[in-house]
């Protein structure tokens, strides 16, 4: 079975924008559109990277990308309740926290991201993996 994962901001900014960290970026792209690994996406990231990126490539660009992202990453979000037990959850920023609890709520394996604080707030119910430790895992 596949992994199913969270994609955060930053992993999917590196891979857009050839940031650095851009080739592991690109992989776990990769791994997406080969369906080797599923992937989800909230509201809130669709909203962080298409600024973004419009800063960088302009907005019918921007919206391009975005839908041939979309037609691989499926999009989830979270309930009420979810979202005031993610703002009572030890996670200090809320758009983290919303985020973590959505991809706990779709019952998702792990969540992928190169926020070092929040790669410290994981639990086992659901990791948080840098791109670089969930590739070694697959």
């Amino acid at each position: 079975m596949a992994f199913k994962v969270f994609l955060d901001a930053n992993v999917l900014l590196d891979f857009l924008l050839k940031r650095k960290g851009y080739e592991d970026a690109r992989t776990i792209i990769q791994l997406v559109t080969e369906r080797k690994i599923q992937a989800c996406i909230s509201p809130a990231i669709i909203h962080i990277v298409s600024y973004w990126l419009t800063k960088s490539y302009g907005k019918p660009t921007t919206r391009d990308l975005l839908l041939l992202l979309l037609s691989d990453i499926r999009v989830i979000d979270c309930t009420h309740d979810v979202a005031i037990f993610a703002l009572h959850s030890k996670i200090d920023d809320v758009e983290d926290a919303l985020q973590y609890y959505t991809a706990i709520q779709h019952k998702l394996d792990v969540f992928i991201s190169s926020d070092r604080v929040l790669q410290g707030l994981g639990t086992v119910q659901l990791p948080v993996r840098s791109v670089r430790e969930f590739l070694q895992m697959v």
